[in-house]
């Protein structure tokens, strides 16, 4: 759970043992130091900050965790299940900017991979159903409302569902 220089300064300390261990025919040891280095290069891209970023977004620190986020590069190399997390707390914070066209996108995205539980799904299809209520795209919000509903769990989400349901049946339709 380290940022990107971290993880390269983790990166260096391996690759300076294996070589002190190779100068000092110690293989076994630069081998473990090369495999602690394969797993370091494998996490840093399969992982990359998200832990981190998902610390600092879960105390609220919006600005810090687009820092955070911002140090993956290609988040299309994320596992599948890290993927989901970058993509919700990147529409997240894009919606607490009130830039709508990049969260739902993002959302849009997070609602492809797993999150947490099916209860964290039916929450991002909410927010899409919200978005495309502020667009006024009553078959959307209808079917986002509808799907959201089979994932929901929790009477809180429930309950947010039905009044969005009821805004939309009152939209004109398209």
């Amino acid at each position: 759970m380290y940022n990107v220089k971290g993880r390269y300064a983790l990166m260096a300390v391996f690759v300076i043992s294996a070589l002190v261990c190779l100068f000092y025919m110690q293989y076994q040891l630069a081998a473990i130091s090369a495999l602690m280095l394969a797993f370091v290069i494998w996490s840093h891209f399969k992982n990359s900050s998200i832990l981190l970023a998902s610390k600092t977004f879960k105390d609220g620190d919006y600005e810090k965790t687009s820092r955070i986020l911002a140090e993956v590069t290609n988040p299309d190399r994320l596992a599948r299940n890290r993927r989901g997390y970058y993509e919700f707390m990147m529409a997240s914070i894009a919606l607490k900017n009130e830039d709508f066209e990049k969260a739902e996108y993002h959302f849009q995205i997070a609602s492809r991979f797993p999150l947490g539980g099916q209860s964290d799904k039916s929450y991002v299809l909410i927010h899409l159903a919200n978005l495309a209520l502020r667009k006024n795209d009553k078959v959307r919000t209808l079917a986002y409302t509808a799907r959201a509903m089979e994932l929901a769990h929790t009477e809180r989400a429930k309950e947010i569902i039905n009044k969005i349901e009821k805004e939309a049946n009152s939209l004109p339709t398209n």
